[in-house]
């Protein structure tokens, strides 16, 4: 292969013809008449009126350039096309490379007329219901060499969803035939499956979703409406679903929003099972009223609902022994004059002269909490006491501790 062959071959696409085209000053011809081939079949060149077999054939499509040698007999020239380039569909430019003459041209290879493969791609695997999103459907039908079929070829898309089949007939351009989908108004199952000139793809399933949740409304129900601090308030939505009426996909998150009477906001959560979320809330402990509302959020709203708890305790008793460094709280009745469940907290806050020196925060067993106070942390003196509990406030000034 000659360097400078290369070098002067790039010169040649400015005069080059879309079919066959000459420009010679000595006897050499062209002999093949042929424009088009078929991919993988042998392609010679014939060039008459010479048997200089230093003469070289420049070639070049898409896929790279390479020089031929030919075979010189009867005062012929003979090129054979190499087989990477004989085997790829496209347009091949040639020049031949003679100091004394221009000689140049182009010829076409077109793909096998039988497929033999067919890639096709389906994506996204999901979509929402509602005629709105939709998924991709590609279908590349290639010959044994791996070149796409022509332009124009027949691809056969058969789709079927629920009690619905369809046929349509789709045709390949640049190279592919593609397809949008797009989602009917229920939510199910979609199953794909395609046909070219006999060879068919394997079945592809596309999931149609429900769309996003439209607004809902939120229940409560509990035991009893009385702040204890023990029972459990559970909260649900109605069946969330779309605005095609699809119930939604179970796993949505949904999160109860609960402000309290002083504007603090507690938050609990669930997700839905056939539509409907579930989630739980621990009663409060004193007197209070909850403002409910649930969000899917960026996506739906319920309505607010409010939810009052009464007082549980009325009051209690406190007992003092061991010097006044034993403190009982209780017994502690809830409202049917029962002790309170464990687990009712109690709080104690310990200030001398105005100033807090301790706090203790306690939970009651048996209807009772006791504290201690410690003498080397609590010297003898006087000490002002505070005791919270159920939203009651007890204060005790002066309490003598020896």
């Amino acid at each position: 292969m000659n360097f400078k062959y290369l070098l002067y071959c790039f010169f040649f696409f400015a005069s080059s013809a879309n079919g066959f085209s000459t420009s010679t000053t000595e006897t050499i011809q062209l002999e093949t008449s042929e424009r088009e081939f078929t991919a993988g079949e042998t392609i010679v060149l014939t060039f008459s009126g010479t048997q200089d077999a230093s003469i070289m054939l420049y070639c070049a499509n898409s896929y790279g350039t390479t020089l031929v040698s030919p075979k010189a007999e009867n005062n012929q020239l003979q090129y054979t096309i190499p087989t990477q380039i004989s085997n790829k569909i496209g347009i091949v430019n040639w020049k031949l490379l003679s100091t004394n003459n221009s000689l140049s041209g182009t010829f076409t290879i077109v793909s096998q007329a039988i497929p033999v493969a067919m890639e096709t791609y389906v994506g996204p695997p999901s979509i929402a219901a509602g005629n709105k999103d939709y998924t991709m459907l590609v279908v590349i039908p290639t010959d044994a060499l791996d070149n796409p079929v022509k332009s124009t070829t027949q691809v056969n898309l058969q789709r079927q969803f629920l009690s619905d089949e369809k046929e349509e007939t789709i045709l390949t351009k640049n190279l592919i035939a593609y397809q949008n989908i797009y989602s009917p108004t229920e939510s199910g199952r979609m199953l794909l499956a395609t046909e070219c000139l006999g060879l068919n793809s394997k079945e592809y399933t596309v999931n149609v979703l429900p769309a996003i949740s439209t607004d809902f409304e939120i229940f409560a129900k509990r035991s009893h409406e009385y702040a204890d601090g023990n029972q459990i308030t559970t909260f649900t939505t109605s069946v969330l679903k779309d605005e095609h009426n699809n119930v939604v996909s179970d796993g949505s998150y949904v999160e109860f929003f609960i402000t309290n009477t002083d504007g603090n906001i507690l938050k609990t959560a669930g997700t839905t099972i056939d539509g409907v979320a579930t989630a739980k809330m621990m009663h409060p402990d004193h007197a209070e009223t909850w403002s409910v509302k649930a969000f899917v959020t960026g996506i739906s709203e319920s309505n607010t609902i409010l939810l009052t708890y009464k007082k549980v305790i009325e009051d209690f008793t406190i007992t003092f022994s061991k010097n006044n460094r034993n403190i009982e709280v209780g017994p502690l009745k809830s409202f049917m004059n029962q002790l309170i469940p464990d687990g009712l907290q109690v709080k104690l806050i310990v200030s001398q002269n105005g100033k807090m020196i301790k706090t203790y925060l306690k939970e009651s067993r048996d209807g009772f909490v006791n504290f201690e106070l410690n003498p080397n942390i609590f010297s003898n003196g006087n000490y002002d006491l505070e005791i919270l509990t159920a939203g009651i406030t007890k204060t005790i000034k002066k309490k003598k501790l020896w």
